[in-house]
């Protein structure tokens, strides 16, 4: 069991890297920020249901100027959606999250104001509510 979980770290570790180094062809200092910004998204919007329950919104919107969507088409990153999508699941993971339904992140192209290279949104699923979650007695 503790090569496999090793061996499972150092995969992870250069999948890490691995999606470094596509998304930094995107943009400089972009990749980061926009990871950082899908966790910070789904961090601020967390629901606590119960104390070993805690529901984060499931649907993510990323917008990104279309100079730099421009680029990752003409870069051959279409599985961007997928790194992203891949990442999230480990952070909240971590975290110990669960999620509204079934994860999703759309990226679109859109303007945007200058300087501003993308926009994250995220919400849950419509017919979820966090309400209909059961809460411990």
């Amino acid at each position: 069991m503790g090569i496999a979980w090793g061996t499972l770290t150092r995969w992870e570790r250069a999948l890490e890297r691995w999606q470094s180094a596509l998304l930094s062809k995107v943009h400089r200092q972009e990749p980061v920020e926009l990871v950082g910004a899908l966790h910070d998204e789904c961090d601020s919007h967390a629901v606590v249901c119960s104390q070993a329950r805690v529901v984060v919104p499931n649907a993510y919107a990323v917008e990104l100027d279309t100079v730099v969507y421009a680029e990752l088409v003409r870069h051959g990153c279409a599985d961007v959606g997928e790194v992203l999508t891949d990442d999230l699941v480990r952070h909240g993971r971590r975290q110990g999250y669960e999620w509204a339904g079934p994860l999703t992140i759309r990226i679109t192209a859109t303007s945007l104001p200058p300087g501003d290279p993308y926009r994250v949104y995220s919400t849950p699923m419509p017919h979820v509510r966090a309400d209909a979650f059961p809460t411990e007695g």
